[in-house]
């Protein structure tokens, strides 16, 4: 039987972190959101600090008559994937509605790196009644290509979804991102909040009535760059849930509950949002004491069950060093947003002194924040080859990173275009990248904490957009001083 002060187990062998090897959490924020800079797309403004990057796409939708210039490239390539990006969005916007106040200064530049999302965003809800724009390049040719997003000679073939084509998991993962968002802007910019949320409710009442995953309307064009795996069930629910969250709408509230019960995952994710659902709905739950979302409540309590190591129904692996690890590919996608979860269920227990059990063991709060800053620290360094796992900082971080701009020297310093091919020698070198892009989070280590710094070693070196936005929120919360 697993004793019932478990927690004792996570502030003690594998969780517990030397306090005098603290990271410095608030350059770390900091850094996690300047990363967003190098990933841009569009044209760059003046107050650009990424500079090594300049403007480009600058004719995305133009194949199909309309502006989608700006967005964010998802990861080390050249290609706007809507599906991640738009997850991307809503969590740097729940990192800012739930940590804004513990950001000082690094909430401005939250809110400048989301509406730099959502300007994309709302042009291509927008752009074409009836249609959603829910990408732009065509992924089979980018990556057989390993060019400057400045010198893009690859088609900018424009996706969208429509009522013939739906996607219910882009336009409902769209409509968070636009409540959510809708949020963070609404006492700085009331009238660009009422356009977020006015498009988001049109394009989720798309996502309701038109039903079906995005990835059988485009198939090899998102496959398996971002397939829907887990259909699309999740993202009504997460999509519904942030505009519950966003108008209070009981229309929301009876949509979710004609939805039945979710998945009991134990991984959270830009494919799989049920988790991420049941940890918002639970909110009401615990702060506003609402018994109609207790079953969320109890479903986002069988998922943290999941999680934590030493719990009864556990169902995640850990490597020796002490990081969660859920898949080879990219693992730390999964580190930060389950993380985000831990972070943000505890900050909901403690505001209520609650606490709940896995089987026998008395969960308390702080149980959650010693797995979250065991996480934290991995990444930024405490961890057994003493690798910071964002890119610029500490002394000893990824030197070559699977990244196409960062790979290759910057238009200051070479104007002329390498083509689609001229990149692969500097691909090939085991020279460090000439560009650091600062704040960056790979793929990360290994299940032996390993990690090779190899540029071809995608799957490992490869930082992604969503892998930050999930960050922000921990680090926010550490920065302002919380631990356990």
């Amino acid at each position: 039987m697993t004793s019932p002060f478990f927690f004792v187990f996570l502030l003690s062998s594998l969780l517990i972190s030397n306090v005098d090897s603290n990271p410095n959490y608030k350059e770390a924020l900091s850094k996690s959101l300047l990363f967003f800079q190098g990933q841009r797309s569009g044209p760059l403004p003046r107050g650009q600090q990424i500079s090594w990057r300049a403007s480009s796409g600058l004719s995305d939708g133009s194949s199909a008559h309309v502006d989608l210039t700006g967005g964010y490239y998802d990861a080390g390539d050249n290609v706007k994937f809507n599906f991640p990006m738009a997850f991307t969005t809503t969590m740097l916007s729940w990192s800012a509605l739930e940590y804004g106040k513990r950001m000082g200064p690094e909430l401005q530049n939250a809110r400048v790196n989301i509406r730099w999302a959502t300007d994309y965003l709302l042009k291509c809800a927008r752009a074409t009644p009836g249609k959603l724009y829910v990408g732009v390049g065509d992924p089979n040719v980018d990556h057989k290509c390993w060019e400057r997003p400045e010198d893009m000679d690859t088609p900018r073939t424009v996706y969208s979804v429509s009522p013939s084509n739906p996607g219910s998991d882009v336009a409902a993962e769209t409509a968070a991102a636009l409540a959510a968002a809708s949020m963070v802007f609404r006492k700085v910019d009331s009238k660009y909040s009422r356009l977020l949320i006015a498009t988001a409710k049109n394009v989720m009442q798309f996502a309701i009535q038109y039903r079906g995953a995005y990835s059988d309307s485009l198939s090899s064009s998102v496959c398996p760059f971002y397939c829907s795996y887990s259909g699309y069930k999740d993202e009504l629910m997460w999509g519904a849930s942030w505009l519950l969250r966003a108008t209070n709408d009981p229309y929301y509230a009876t949509f979710i509950k004609s939805l039945g019960g979710g998945d009991q995952p134990d991984i959270f994710s830009w494919d799989n949002k049920y988790a991420g659902a049941y940890v918002l709905l639970s909110r009401r739950a615990l702060l506003n004491k609402d018994s109609n979302f207790e079953q969320y409540k109890q479903a986002a309590e069988n998922f943290i069950c999941k999680i934590l190591p030493d719990a009864p129904t556990s169902s995640t692996q850990y490597t020796q060093g002490g990081l969660m690890y859920k898949l080879p590919q990219s693992n730390l996608q999964y580190v930060t947003s389950i993380t985000f979860l831990l972070t943000t269920y505890a900050k909901y227990m403690k505001a209520t002194k609650h606490t709940f059990n896995c089987g026998n063991s008395v969960i308390v709060p702080n149980a959650l924040i010693s797995l979250s800053k065991r996480q934290v620290d991995y990444i930024l360094g405490d961890n057994p080859i003493k690798m910071s796992y964002m890119v610029g900082f500490g002394s000893n971080f990824p030197k070559r990173i699977h990244h196409r701009a960062s790979s290759l020297p910057s238009h200051a310093l070479h104007s002329h275009s390498l083509g689609c091919n001229g990149g692969f020698q500097s691909f090939y070198t085991q020279n460090p990248n000439p560009n650091i892009l600062t704040g960056a989070i790979v793929g990360g280590p290994n299940q032996n904490d390993g990690y090779p710094d190899q540029r071809d070693d995608y799957s490992h070196a490869e930082p992604a957009t969503y892998i930050n936005a999930a960050f922000v929120g921990p680090l926010a919360y550490f920065a302002a001083g919380r631990s356990a």
